[in-house]
């Protein structure tokens, strides 16, 4: 029963992110607001409503391990499954920001993470709107940089919604609703009860087999993309996808319910091990082939995750 809550879960959080992201978009088009701005506020927001919805669920009930396994294994997955098994398939190049912003503010957000639990615990709500500033401040630059043409900023914006009735609008808005706040919430209980059923703790189910559902559609669109030799990933959405699990995702849970570390192996372990993962792309981007993630470097990355992965069961 536990494992279909999760499964239906899963399917409700993938369904409800669908839906709000094309009612966030086709009311962002009817209000005449630019293709710039919805790709890089609206649908990178809404893109991490999931998340945010699991980790806001967990928090309030209790399991602020789940809130913060969550957002720390999709940042890890983001990396050592999602870019590794991608570049495995197709080699992906680095984008000229890379080492000059996306990186850096990567870093400075997983430090500020590492830095609030070590020192209080807990991320706390003054903490939360650190990290809300942090994010604000990357989506203004980004929107600068977007204007002066040196960033695509309509990514992921349909034009097609520019014609959807307002009926259409709201009716994607309730099911988007519904399928993020049932999703997130049998998510959570299935979670937890997998986690007891198996004698495992909250932590290790929320970094291992939440992260992995949750990048599933991520990977299945990277991976089809690659087998098509289409540009479907850049090192740079993955980079901004893991900015905003930690700056929007956290910062909001934190900002409605402080999130209290319940688990020391969450400081211990998982957040250094999201730092390694994040850390390891400056050498590899610089080793022959330089600016590029070849299929020997995804090879690498790769096993690294399948050894993230072993090692978490096996120190359980």
């Amino acid at each position: 029963m536990d494992i279909f809550l999760v499964i239906l879960g899963f399917i409700l959080l993938v369904i409800g992110g669908e839906f709000l992201v094309r009612s966030s978009v086709a009311l962002s088009l009817r209000f005449n607001v630019s293709k710039m701005i919805i790709g890089l506020t609206v649908v990178s927001f809404a893109t991490s409503a999931p998340e945010l919805l699991v980790s806001l669920q967990a928090a309030l009930s209790g399991f602020s391990d789940i809130s913060l396994g969550n957002v720390i294994g999709s940042n890890i997955a983001n990396i050592g499954l999602v870019l590794g098994l991608t570049a495995i398939i197709s080699s992906i190049d680095t984008d000229k920001d890379f080492l000059k912003f996306n990186f850096p503010v990567m870093i400075l957000l997983s430090g500020l993470l590492y830095l609030f639990l070590f020192t209080g615990k807990q991320i706390s709500r003054i903490e939360g709107i650190a990290l809300l500033i942090v994010i604000f401040i990357f989506v203004l630059v980004l929107i600068r940089k977007a204007i002066k043409g040196q960033v695509d900023g309509s990514e992921g914006v349909d034009e097609t919604l520019n014609h959807t009735s307002m009926f259409k609008i709201i009716l994607w808005l309730f099911i988007g609703a519904v399928g993020l706040y049932f999703g997130s919430e049998w998510l959570v209980d299935g979670a937890v009860g997998i986690a007891e059923s198996f004698d495992v703790s909250e932590r290790i189910i929320s970094v291992t087999m939440i992260a992995i559902g949750t990048s599933v559609p991520e990977l299945a669109a990277s991976v089809i993309a690659a087998l098509k030799k289409e540009k479907g990933i850049s090192l740079g959405n993955l980079i901004g996808s893991n900015i905003f699990n930690i700056g929007s995702v956290i910062g909001l849970t934190a900002l409605i319910q402080p999130i209290f570390l319940q688990s020391e192996e969450v400081l211990s372990n998982d957040i250094l091990w999201m730092i390694g993962f994040s850390l390891v792309l400056l050498p590899l981007v610089f080793l022959p082939p330089k600016n590029t993630i070849s299929r020997y470097k995804g090879v690498i990355i790769f096993l690294a995750y399948i050894s993230f992965l072993l090692l978490t069961f096996i120190k359980k």
